[in-house]
């Protein structure tokens, strides 16, 4: 209850907003000063939900397995040269310019050449999604490790740490606020990499069926994925923001835990 109370509290202007606007978005398309055929009202769209939550639901979980393998691979292999470029500088003046590079080539210009690849099966949308989701961890997690206090690793050099333990102690720690923009970023892009995909060649997920849906003309059907793709990215944003609210939170208590110890031997 306090949750929702603080939520309400946060974004009642925005919930405020988005009330009038749907409201006057029905009373326009229910007078007809807005053809349906270009803007469905809100409640044309809910009522295709409804009628085709069925087919939705299979089109929804396509694109989430898609969205899911992308990103994971995209952390993974985004952390690991981030990090990799942070302890060798030769990695870094191999492969940085290569990675900016790749992101000045159009994404829908490379999507055919990866349906040539892995022909349609979900390993050509996973590879758009990657390419998407993969540059702002790169970028993130690199800055962050680069925009640490020089400060605490004098002091801990002074003290005799190795470069491991002053990265783990002091880099890493402090790249955490950068890692996890780039994170919430890359959520949010895995999304609209797996639409790209679908669009491009797929036979399932909510690019195909939105696009399947506009040759038809049916709007109430496209502006259907198109919700479920906004909720869905909504989705993955609110996980990631999570895990950095809990991941801060466990190194506060652990924090705390290490300072009462510390008392109990003085």
């Amino acid at each position: 209850m306090n949750r929702i109370k603080a939520f309400l509290k946060d974004y009642y202007l925005f919930l405020m907003a988005a009330a009038i606007l749907l409201g006057v978005w029905e009373w326009l398309v229910d007078t007809g000063r807005l053809p349906p055929f270009i803007l469905p009202a809100p409640s044309g769209i809910l009522l295709s939900l409804v009628e085709n939550r069925d087919i939705l639901l299979m089109h929804t979980w396509a694109t989430f397995k898609e969205t899911t393998i992308g990103f994971l691979i995209a952390a993974l292999a985004g952390v690991s040269l981030a990090v990799s470029m942070f302890f060798f500088k030769s990695v870094q003046r191999t492969v940085y310019p290569a990675v900016l590079i790749s992101q000045t080539i159009p994404i829908i210009a490379l999507s055919p050449i990866f349906v040539l690849w892995f022909g349609y099966s979900i390993w050509s949308k996973v590879a758009v999604t990657v390419l998407i989701a993969f540059f702002p961890i790169v970028v993130s997690t690199y800055d962050g490790l680069n925009h640490h206090d020089r400060d605490y690793v004098d002091l801990l050099r002074s003290m005799g740490a190795r470069r491991w333990q002053i990265f783990k102690k002091v880099q890493m720690p402090m790249a955490l606020p950068s890692f996890f923009s780039g994170i919430k970023l890359a959520a949010v892009f895995s999304v609209v990499g797996a639409t790209i995909g679908e669009w491009l060649g797929a036979s399932e997920g909510l690019g195909y069926y939105s696009r399947r849906m506009s040759g038809s003309l049916n709007a109430e059907g496209v502006f259907s994925a198109i919700f479920l793709l906004s909720l869905l990215g909504m989705c993955f944003f609110g996980a990631a923001a999570l895990a950095e609210k809990r991941t801060f939170k466990w190194k506060e208590v652990r924090k705390d835990v290490q300072h009462e110890k510390v008392d109990e031997t003085q």
